[in-house]
């Protein structure tokens, strides 16, 4: 399961989106972000859906990447829509034992079903077609400004930059120990919710031990290449925000304007 997670892999491909700058593209991942939290009515969020799967097929990625993705968080998604289905108070539709259900409680959950699910979708792209290096770089441009009023900007981008690149690294080690202890007769799926939850205690021991070991060697590998955060860093490739950027995110906007008014008209 751990191995599906696909926050902070980057694929490399040829693609729209893996040439475009990536000051835009987190700028239109978070306006992505923001636009599918406002935006209503069952049509809004198909039109939001075909947007995304639009993405998606010009990211030259296969889709399976994807839907790998979400195998981690299905619990989380599952558990989501089906509080709120049970939870929410309106017309009643179902009654059994202590619990009903709405047609407000029905439609809350899909909606919370397909939020979750566009909202892992669409902030994968961002990792997945942009590397690292260019990451961290566009984080510390957006963050410069920021630097007058003496927040570290170059610190802040290289934390998120180093936190979002091991989530793939420390997943993977995750399950090598599950993997390992497995072998050794640990039972990590039968039992209930909690007896599992306790089965993973003795994950986190050596998953500390190792996350520690990594950032003692990245340090020391930071340390032995002089790098000193202080001191004002120059670069080898800039990157530009062109007139193909421009258009894309003009597209973009233009879109999801249309994605919203749609959910007021409709």
């Amino acid at each position: 399961m751990f191995k599906d997670i696909i926050i902070g892999q980057y694929i490399n491909a040829d693609s729209v989106l893996h040439r475009l700058d990536p000051k835009i593209k987190i700028i239109l991942t978070v306006l992505y972000v923001v636009v599918l939290f406002i935006i209503r009515g069952s049509v809004s969020y198909v039109l939001f859906a075909l947007m995304t799967l639009c993405l998606v097929l010009m990211s030259n990625i296969k889709p399976k990447v994807f839907i790998k993705g979400l195998k981690p968080l299905v619990f989380i998604i599952i558990f989501t829509a089906v509080m709120n289905l049970l939870l929410t108070p309106g017309t009643v539709m179902v009654r059994f034992w202590i619990f009903k259900i709405t047609y407000e409680g029905i439609r809350s959950a899909v909606i919370m079903f397909t939020r979750l699910v566009l909202l892992v979708t669409g902030t994968s792209l961002l990792t997945l077609t942009t590397s690292p290096l260019k990451l961290t770089d566009a984080i510390e441009t957006l963050l410069s400004p920021l630097s007058h009023i003496k927040v570290p900007a170059h610190e802040i981008a290289m934390m998120m930059s180093i936190a979002i690149r091991f989530i793939p690294t420390l997943a993977d080690e995750t399950d090598k120990i599950q993997k390992a202890q497995t072998s050794r007769g640990a039972d990590f799926q039968s039992g209930n919710i909690i007896t599992r939850a306790r089965a993973m205690i003795p994950l986190l021991v050596p998953l500390f031990i190792s996350a520690f070991r990594r950032a003692d060697e990245l340090a020391t590998a930071m340390d032995s290449r002089c790098y000193n955060a202080t001191i004002k860093r120059t670069k080898l490739n800039t990157s530009r925000i062109g007139k193909a950027d421009i258009s894309y995110a003009l597209v973009f906007i233009c879109t999801n304007i249309i994605i919203i008014m749609f959910g007021y008209i409709i």
